[in-house]
């Protein structure tokens, strides 16, 4: 079933946007290398273009110790720029000493290797737009690890929206590289609750508003209930007033928590949650 009638769209768009006009931090001081958001770019040599991503170093960062990354996807419509700046996001990464990287998945609508929704699609977009997409990510997540001194028992992966389903579809299929995972109201297509049986000692943290009138609850509830169902090590936090945009921010600090409990390798007998 379609959790996305073109009607709302739009609003998603709008939303997602909304979810990150948090506290700003400060661009170009050329002054200071570390504990900026920065635009980078990259040769994507399979898409024969320069690809954009936003990254956060804390200000702390020493280059001969090991630091926490966070690969962090945007929703549709959104960007790295704006999802980077989502309330919480650096200033927790800041205080607690992660590393934050935003791919763009290619363009706005890429849906990180998922299958591209027909009522998102474009005329202009390549024919193999999911294969590229996803292939940012990892693209950026091999250029973090080169770059930067990443714990590789600590990498994260989270997302907003079209980034949540793009989470729990990276997640399934790159299980071996994260330490947890964060879906926040995860638009889900091409997959079943069933598969989490592929990932079941994986921890995630799985946030949806129960006010969110675009990717609705009842959409959502199945794949808590599935975590449950494996006896996951899990968290489903659906929040009382929380909508599509609101409860990204809102639920930040608790995501960063999640994070800094959990570590590779995973549990072999998961807690019930």
């Amino acid at each position: 079933m379609n959790p996305y009638p073109l009607r709302i769209v739009a609003g998603m768009v709008l939303l997602v946007a909304i979810a990150g006009t948090g506290p700003q931090v400060a661009l170009g001081q050329a002054e200071k290398k570390y504990g900026l958001i920065e635009k980078k770019t990259y040769e994507f040599k399979e898409a024969n273009k320069e690809m954009e991503y936003a990254q956060y170093i804390p200000s702390q960062y020493d280059p001969q110790k090991k630091y926490p990354l966070i690969i962090a996807l945007h929703g549709l419509g959104g960007h790295p720029q704006q999802f980077i700046r989502t309330r919480g996001l650096t200033q927790e990464a800041e205080k607690r000493g992660y590393i934050v990287a935003a791919p763009m998945g290619y363009n706005t609508r890429g849906w990180y290797g998922a299958p591209v929704p027909k009522f998102t699609a474009k005329n202009d977009d390549p024919a193999n737009l999911a294969e590229l997409s996803e292939k940012d990510v990892m693209n950026v997540l091999e250029l973090m690890k080169k770059n930067y001194n990443i714990n590789r028992e600590r990498i994260y992966l989270m997302g907003h929206s079209m980034g949540g389903g793009g989470t729990i579809h990276i997640g399934l299929k790159y299980a071996d590289e994260w330490a947890a995972l964060a879906p926040i109201a995860p638009a889900i297509f091409g997959h079943r609750p069933s598969e989490l049986e592929k990932i079941k000692t994986m921890p995630i943290i799985l946030v949806q508003g129960a006010k969110d009138s675009l990717v609705r609850p009842e959409f959502v509830r199945p794949w808590a209930e599935q975590m449950k169902k494996l006896e996951m090590t899990h968290e489903y936090l659906e929040v009382p007033d929380g909508d599509h945009g609101n409860v990204v921010g809102s639920q930040m600090t608790k995501i960063f928590d999640f994070f800094d409990k959990h570590a590779r390798p995973h549990p072999q007998n998961p807690q019930k949650k």
